[in-house]
Order: structure tokens, then C-alpha cells, then sequence
């Protein structure tokens, strides 16, 4: 690689790093970690490459500032919990912006291949749900409790196994990126599926709207969260698959940690969607305004928090800069 191209395609990079050093309050000790190792990368490649170059010696500079920031703040503080949550799972959703863009185009696509593949063939949802679930959910149509599968069990036990089980689908989805990208996308595809064969059978039982409200109750929040979960799969499997200027392991190493810090950020989601269908979708008998107000508020903070918030940072950093 030319000099040159090096220096272009990283130099925004190094940039940020600076405004690592230069504002440490602003910047976490995780920033500082992460920069330090991207730093170092470039400075391994560029004393390999171009051993006297000016670019080697500002790298080498820059390194060992972040390495001075990184002993000088070695002893973290509890308000790490919270900038994890404000700060850094914002940030890093900015960064991995088109991973998101990605997931969510993949699970969209892979819905509207379940509506189209239920509406051609009605015995397809068999395929995608079991006989035993599509006969137990006909069997309550027909008593005229189509959600009744939602108020089966004991409330607290259903929101424990629920939410266990929908934090273990997002990091299988998120771990699967270790197999490449292609892996979680089949794991987005498959979910995506489910959906939309799921709503078009109630859709062809002229139930639609009693579904969407009880679904998307809790799984505005629960389908919001697999894709993010899938972003984070996709970051790691990029990682691996392009490399860029990195050594592959290296770049597998940081795209783990990227990946993981937004799998991570996914948690409280799946906690409070497994609360809703664990003590709330069970009522069906509530109001569909209320049931349409908590959709809409879920659907506003999923929005806030994983694309806005992280814009408003982004922003705020480049004017400190």
C-alpha cells in the first residue's frame, strides 16, 4: 500500500484518537483502550512499511500519549456503569451505523419472504412454526382466545425463561459472526421469516390486528433487539472477513469488542420485553390505546437511543474537536 493511501484512509482515525487524549473527560477509559490498540496497529504496519517516515514517528507519538492516558486513568471509577450505557454503546452504534442499516435491511427482506411464502402457500407456516403450535393456535381460534398461548404459565416464570432465552438467541446470533457474517445473517433470516409467516396466518384468519397488538406488545422491543444483536454479529464477522490495514487477528480482536459492547447494549431490552409478555401482553382484554401507547413509546426509545442519540454524540464530539 502506498504511503499516501495509508495516510488517507486512516487519517480521520487519528484524528479521534487525538480528541481521546485531548478531552479526557469527555472519553472513557474503554475509548482510551480501544484507541491505544488501533494505534499501535497502524504504528506496527507503518514501521514495517515506511520505517522513516514522518507518519511513523507521529504514531509513535500518539501511541505513547494514549499509553499515558490509558496508566493515568487505570483506576476506574462506578461511573463507568453509567457512561457504558450514555457514552459508549451510543457511540459505538454510530460507528457500526451501516451494520445496523445492514441487519435491519436483512430481517425486513426476510419478513416480507414469510408473508409472501404464507399468502402462496398456507401450509407453509407448518414448515416455519410445527404442527403443534399452528394446531394449539387454531384450536384457540376457534374457542376464541387466539392469544391464549400468551396466558398460559405463571407469570414470573414465563418472564425468567423468556428473557433467558431471548438473551440467548442475541448473543448466538451475535457469536455466530465468528463463522463470518453470513452466519448471523441466516440467524436474522430465520427470525425475520417466523415474523411474517407468523402475522400473515393470522392475517388469513382475520385476525390481524388482535396479533400485531399483542406481538408487538413486548416484541417492539424484543425484535428491535435481535436486530441489533445482529449488527453486532455482523461487526465481528467483518472484522474477520476485512481486515483493512489490520492484521486479521487484530481486526478480528477490535471488531469483537465493538461487536460485543452492542450485544451487550441489547440487554435491558430483552429484560423488559420478557417483563411486558411475562405480566402484560397476557391481558389482552386491555385497552388497544394503551396496548398502542406502549408500542409507540417502545418504538420512540428504540429509535432515540440506537439512531438519534448516537448522532447527537457524534456531533457533539466532532464540535469539541
Amino acid at each position: 500500500m502506498k504511503e499516501i493511501t495509508f495516510i488517507r484512509s486512516n487519517l480521520e482515525k487519528w484524528q479521534q484518537a487525538e480528541a481521546v487524549v485531548e478531552d479526557d473527560f469527555f472519553h472513557t477509559p474503554a475509548d482510551l483502550a480501544d484507541a491505544y490498540e488501533e494505534v499501535t496497529a497502524d504504528l506496527a504496519f507503518a514501521q514495517t512499511h515506511y520505517p522513516l517516515s514522518q507518519v511513523t514517528l507521529y504514531l509513535n507519538n500518539l501511541a505513547s500519549a494514549l499509553h499515558n492516558e490509558i496508566y493515568r486513568n487505570k483506576h476506574e471509577k462506578w461511573s463507568r456503569i453509567i457512561t457504558f450505557w450514555t457514552q459508549e454503546v451510543p457511540r459505538v452504534m454510530y460507528r457500526e451505523r451501516r451494520a445496523l442499516l445492514i441487519s435491519f435491511g436483512i430481517f425486513l427482506i426476510s419478513a416480507l419472504f414469510g408473508i409472501l411464502s404464507q399468502l402462496a402457500d398456507p401450509e407453509f407456516c407448518r414448515v416455519i412454526l410445527g404442527d403443534d403450535y399452528v394446531d394449539m393456535t387454531l384450536n384457540n381460534i376457534s374457542r376464541g382466545t387466539p392469544m391464549a398461548v400468551y396466558a398460559d404459565g405463571n407469570g414470573t416464570q414465563m418472564f425468567f425463561s423468556i428473557t433467558m432465552n431471548n438473551i440467548g438467541v442475541a448473543f448466538v446470533t451475535f457469536v455466530s459472526g465468528i463463522l463470518t457474517s453470513f452466519a448471523t445473517a441466516y440467524y436474522l433470516f430465520s427470525n425475520g421469516i417466523m415474523l411474517g409467516c407468523f402475522e400473515t396466518f393470522f392475517y388469513q384468519h382475520h385476525l390481524l390486528g388482535t396479533s400485531l397488538l399483542a406481538v408487538f406488545l413486548h416484541g417492539t422491543l424484543e425484535i428491535s433487539a435481535i436486530i441489533v444483536a445482529g449488527a453486532g454479529g455482523i461487526v465481528l464477522g467483518s472484522g474477520w472477513l476485512f481486515p483493512g490495514t489490520y492484521p486479521r487477528l487484530t481486526s478480528f480482536r477490535l471488531a469483537a469488542k465493538r461487536g460485543l459492547k452492542i450485544v451487550v447494549g441489547t440487554v435491558p431490552l430483552f429484560i423488559v420485553a420478557g417483563f411486558i409478555e411475562g405480566y402484560f401482553t397476557r391481558y389482552t382484554h386491555v385497552s388497544d390505546g394503551l396496548r398502542l401507547t406502549v408500542i409507540l413509546g417502545s418504538l420512540a426509545f428504540v429509535v432515540y437511543y440506537f439512531i438519534v442519540l448516537p448522532i447527537k454524540l457524534h456531533h457533539h464530539a466532532t464540535h469539541q474537536d
